[in-house]
């Protein structure tokens, strides 16, 4: 058995042709001339197709008509001119096999329409439905682009540990990972130290770029933050790319670039289900994401966004200082209103950055970026890496980082140091801003958030 995709066979089939494909069932409709219409989709695409089944099938009056959404079935058939609107052909059933019935009274996704909210209580079901079936495919296509971006430009994917004794960012919002009962001492737990579930990958790929040049991490990373927004996961996937021998330009020129490609990647290669989203849950998805892909981004410092925020003729709900971190409406306001574009924002305060971003010849600054885009404002993270061994040491000291328990970070700028750099991207919220999805537990399959580790 090999069906053919439901994609395939509303495109690429001739009328005519045989062909058997195989789906679940979205709705039946059952005449009195002893006909049924059956409405597949099997997940290839957000299509269905109609398949018509008669009494002359053996099996008609015992199954085909007991049909309800949810069955699995396999189709055989001729394709051949739809009566009805909408697709180009239908299939003539001349076999269906029924392979799994579904309980029509409680079957929790019937043919209307549910709310997201009802559907996370749903999520081994929901991918059934058009929106989280066109949500798969465009994380899908979202995750294959990224791979080709770097893979394309030289960069080794590498894998990081999950398990992890350090917290690159500094806040302790951590997982604890343990096998003993609290009160035990760290040295008899299962790796006789404290360890955690990780925050991010990067502080290991730095150890494999300053020996292979470039790499890039894709994986799964961990926030014990207890937010519960439309914006925050607890488990959630990031792209973490470093690249020796280079510096913050390079690093805003790689991220301008990976955003443009992975933008227009969605566009072309996903266009029926962007098309969805446009028309049902954002009707600026693809303006936005075009005009992102084909503008030049703006750059500036932090001193200079702080400038143009407090000249602003607007009243904040936080009012911008120097020396404050930029909040979601500072961002939006810079890539909406005042540019228009893209914006990505360079030299931060150091004191409001981690202790590993390159110190600038100020004192005051380090050479960190921030590219915000409308709508959400920050969507990649980055900085060039402090590799002055010296200068390490004084923002170790001064952020409460032993360096004793970094001792394997510390050796790469006593053994060949190099200035390197690199940035982050959260899968989730760029699948959410590609999108045009509300809530970010409704772009990852299992949302994890606290109090909800379901399914």
């Amino acid at each position: 058995m090999n069906p053919t995709p439901i994609k395939e066979a509303l495109t690429d089939r001739p009328i005519g042709s045989a062909v058997t494909v195989a789906g679940w069932v979205r709705t039946i409709r059952t005449s009195k001339g002893g006909f049924s219409f059956i409405t597949l989709n099997d997940g290839s695409c957000l299509a269905t197709i109609q398949v018509v089944a008669d009494e002359k099938l053996p099996n008609y009056a015992d199954e085909v008509v007991r049909l309800s959404a949810g069955a699995a079935v396999i189709a055989t058939g001729t394709l051949a001119e739809s009566q009805g609107k909408g697709q180009r052909v239908e299939i003539q059933a001349t076999e269906i096999r029924v392979v799994g019935a579904a309980d029509a009274e409680h079957y929790p996704i019937q043919p209307k329409r549910h709310t997201f909210e009802f559907l996370r209580t749903q999520a081994h079901l929901r991918a059934r439905t058009n929106t989280f079936g066109a949500v798969a495919r465009v994380r899908n296509a979202m995750c294959a682009a990224i791979h080709e971006f770097f893979q394309a430009r030289g960069f080794l994917y590498v894998h990081t540990p999950i398990i992890t004794a350090s917290d690159c960012e500094g806040a302790g919002q951590m997982f604890r990972v343990t096998t003993v009962e609290p009160g035990k001492p760290d040295e008899d737990d299962f790796f006789a130290r404290r360890t955690h579930l990780t925050v991010s990958g990067q502080l290991e790929a730095e150890t494999y770029a300053c020996a292979l040049g470039k790499v890039y991490t894709f994986g799964p990373t961990f926030r014990a933050e207890n937010s519960n927004t439309p914006r925050h996961l607890a488990e959630f996937w990031m792209v973490e790319p470093e690249m020796a021998f280079t510096d913050l330009a390079a690093d805003a020129d790689l991220a301008e670039a990976f955003l443009k490609f992975l933008f227009a990647a969605v566009l072309d290669r996903c266009q029926e289900d962007m098309a969805f989203f446009n028309e049902r849950i954002d009707k600026t998805v693809i303006e936005t994401l075009a005009g992102i892909a084909g503008s030049d981004f703006v750059r500036l410092t932090y001193t200079e966004a702080m400038e143009v925020l407090t000249q602003a003729d607007r009243t904040w709900e936080f009012p911008p200082s120097w020396g404050c971190d930029l909040q979601t409406e500072h961002e939006r306001f810079l890539t909406e209103q005042t540019f228009r574009k893209p914006v990505i924002v360079t030299d931060y305060p150091a004191a409001i950055k981690p202790f590993y971003m390159r110190v600038s010849d100020d004192g005051r600054t380090v050479a960190a970026m921030d590219v915000l885009v409308p709508k959400i404002g920050e969507i990649i993270g980055g900085s060039q890496r402090e590799e002055r061994p010296d200068v390490l040491a004084e923002r170790m000291a001064a952020s409460g980082v032993s360096p004793a328990d970094y001792w394997w970070y510390v050796d790469l700028r006593r053994y060949g140091t190099c200035p390197h750099a690199g940035f982050g991207l959260g899968l989730e919220r760029t699948v959410q801003f590609v999108t045009g999805m509300a809530n970010i537990r409704d772009v990852i399959p299992f949302p994890r958030t606290p109090r909800s580790a379901e399914f």
